[in-house]
C-alpha cells in the first residue's frame, strides 16, 4: 500500500487560505511545476518498477486530485478518509482510513494521495510533499498497518 503526501505545492507548511472553497481550485493551494513532475515521476516509476495499482484514492483537494491523475496509474475516486480531521477529540475520519487500511488485501497496490496531517495523525510523523509511506495492512496495527517504508519524491523532478 502507497500512502503519497501531494506533490510540492507552495508555499509549503501550512494549509489554503480561510477562504478557500473545496470546488474552486483557484482558492486553494496547488501544485506548481516541481510538483506536477513528482506526481509524473511517480507514475513512471510505478510502472518502471511493474507495481499493479489495484485502486486510486485521493483527498478531494485539488493538490492531492493532481497528483493522483498525474500518476496516471488508474482511475481516481475521491475519499474524505483521507482528509484530516477538523475535530481530533472526534477522529472519524482517521477511523476510516485506520479501517480501510487493515482490511486492504489486493492483490496489487492501493494508491492513497493525501496530505501530511493526515499521514502525521496516522503513523505520527509529517512526510514531505511527493514523498511516499509504504504500509503493509494488519489489523493488530494501531494505524491499521505497519511501516514498510519511506520514499523520498522523485529525484528527476528536482
Amino acid at each position: 500500500m502507497a500512502l503519497i503526501r501531494h506533490g510540492n505545492a507552495p508555499p509549503g507548511y501550512g494549509g489554503d487560505s480561510p477562504g478557500f472553497k473545496i470546488d474552486d481550485c483557484k482558492t486553494q493551494r496547488n501544485l506548481d511545476e516541481r510538483g506536477r513532475g513528482e506526481a509524473r515521476a511517480l507514475g513512471e516509476a510505478f510502472r518502471g518498477h511493474g507495481v499493479p495499482v489495484d485502486r486510486v484514492l485521493s483527498s478531494p483537494w485539488c493538490r492531492c486530485l493532481d497528483t493522483a491523475h498525474l500518476m496516471a496509474v488508474g482511475p481516481v475516486e475521491i475519499s474524505w478518509a483521507l482528509v484530516p480531521d477538523r475535530d481530533p477529540g472526534n477522529p472519524v475520519r482517521l477511523r476510516e482510513l485506520k479501517e480501510m487500511v487493515a482490511a486492504w488485501r489486493g492483490p496489487g497496490t492501493l494508491v492513497l494521495v493525501t496530505h501530511a496531517f493526515t499521514v502525521r495523525a496516522l503513523l505520527g510523523f509529517l512526510p514531505i510533499q511527493g514523498e511516499t509511506v509504504v504500509l503493509k495492512p494488519g489489523a493488530a496495527s494501531p494505524a491499521g498497518g505497519d511501516l514498510v517504508g519511506l520514499i523520498a519524491a522523485p529525484e528527476g523532478s528536482r
